[in-house]
């Protein structure tokens, strides 16, 4: 195989052989093929895209360029929900104790969060002596013990994807929905999962701003679900507005707490509920949707939600204590409010810009090695379609240093806006694709 006859055949709009891409992989992982010829295919590959056969195999080169997780031996249904990125998205911090209180096994791979979106690791860490790097031996005898894990990537975990990703990320290919799926389902499928249930994004705080994009790739993620032999389904949920009410890490953990106790609001239920509901009928745990949001409403009426989400802290070195003395969690020393700027209805935001005002107050990285700031974060007081008043805080803001606040303050007066007339609220699902078997 010669890398340069690849990037001219994919250039040409023709199909690579399987030989050849679990060739390039390999030889990529092992520091045999250079960068610059991986760019020009990947740019290749982003103007002619890749059929169904080669999405697959790349997928499985990418999977198996590392440790493969196998839970087989673990009694229940493995499964698990990633979501393509969002602003205030803490549903993982709920949806993983929910769904083993169900009687699911989630072992959960998480990331960090880049730009305007947050990670859900860096939300696990806010919690005093919390652990996200756990070795294969630990979380299979956690998955045992209690059911549930949320552990970060490590090194020999798809390490194909570790370095294509931050080739994507300094070559303007990272939008190219092929690699965008074998990116995501590498990392889920190497964890061992029957069953998962993806989460995309649709709005102006996803990375997928039009439905018809986001149907693509939850159509193209099913696919290679299918060709490998998993249950895979995709969900499609609004971004136009950031989820529930906090925007940071430790706010949102405490907010993720709240829910857990009954006291959840409501756009996140929604989106939450659905989401572990289609997991718990995709493994046969429940007949019918119906069925599966009387189980949830169950584990969390009677306290089984927020246990297993004790237990999970516990287990992975973490301070309990948090889940009846949220002033254990960071906070930062400072508030200021957005208020209103005239009487009306909220009438849209601009997510993006909102996650990117609380990345400034040094919630969100620029790079992946910059530290963040766990205490700062916003709340989002008033959600679209609701009356206003001249000076009502719309958004409220807990910041540290001076310089920060002033720069992202003004980032936040043009971050909404507010109209006469009332508009219609955004749909919070939008839709469902059918689960591949």
């Amino acid at each position: 195989m010669r890398v340069v006859d690849l990037i001219h055949a994919k250039r040409r709009g023709e199909a690579l052989s399987a030989p050849d891409i679990r060739s390039l992989v390999d030889g990529y992982v092992a520091g045999r093929v250079p960068d610059y010829q991986v760019s020009a295919l990947l740019m290749a590959i982003f103007f002619q895209g890749m059929d169904r056969e080669e999405l697959t195999v790349l997928t499985e080169a990418m999977m198996r360029s590392g440790e493969v997780y196998d839970w087989s031996d673990i009694d229940g249904v493995k499964a698990d929900k990633h979501s393509t990125g969002g602003v205030g998205d803490k549903v993982s911090l709920i949806l993983a104790p929910l769904a083993a209180a169900c009687g699911l096994v989630v072992p959960m791979v998480s990331g960090r969060g880049l730009g305007h979106t947050g990670g859900t690791l860096d939300k696990l860490e806010t919690i005093p002596g919390f652990h996200v790097q756990l070795s294969r031996a630990r979380m299979r005898r956690q998955l045992q013990k209690i059911g549930v894990a949320m552990a970060g990537q490590s090194e020999k975990f798809v390490p194909a994807d570790k370095k294509l990703y931050a080739l994507r990320d300094v070559t303007a290919t990272v939008e190219s929905i092929p690699l965008i799926a074998t990116s995501i389902m590498s990392k889920k499928l190497a964890e061992g999962c029957g069953v998962l249930v993806l989460d995309i994004k649709v709005g102006n705080g996803a990375f997928m701003a039009r439905a018809a994009d986001a149907r693509r790739l939850g159509k193209t993620m099913i696919e290679i679900g299918k060709s490998m032999g998993r249950r895979v389904s995709a969900t499609l949920t609004d971004m136009n507005q950031p989820l529930g009410r906090a925007v940071g890490h430790a706010n949102e953990v405490l907010e993720a707490i709240e829910a857990l106790q009954g006291r959840c609001p409501p756009d996140l239920e929604r989106v939450t509920y659905a989401l572990t509901a289609r997991m718990l009928t995709m493994a046969g745990l429940a007949a019918s949707p119906r069925d599966a949001k009387r189980m949830i409403q169950r584990a969390i009426g009677s306290g089984a939600a927020l246990e297993k989400f004790g237990q999970l802290i516990e287990a992975q070195g973490g301070d309990r204590r948090v889940l009846d003395e949220p002033w254990r969690l960071p906070t930062a020393p400072r508030e200021a409010v957005i208020p209103a700027p005239r009487p009306g209805w909220l009438g849209g935001f601009d997510t993006r810009q909102i996650g990117l005002a609380a990345a400034v107050l040094g919630a969100g990285r620029a790079t992946k090695e910059d530290s963040i700031d766990p205490g700062v974060g916003l709340a989002i007081e008033v959600k679209i379609g609701q009356r206003v008043d001249k000076g009502q805080p719309v958004i409220t803001v807990r910041y540290r240093k001076e310089s920060a606040w002033q720069s992202a303050s003004k980032m936040l007066e043009q971050a909404f806006e507010v109209g006469q007339e009332p508009p219609r609220p955004p749909r919070l699902v939008l839709g469902t694709l059918p689960a591949s078997h």
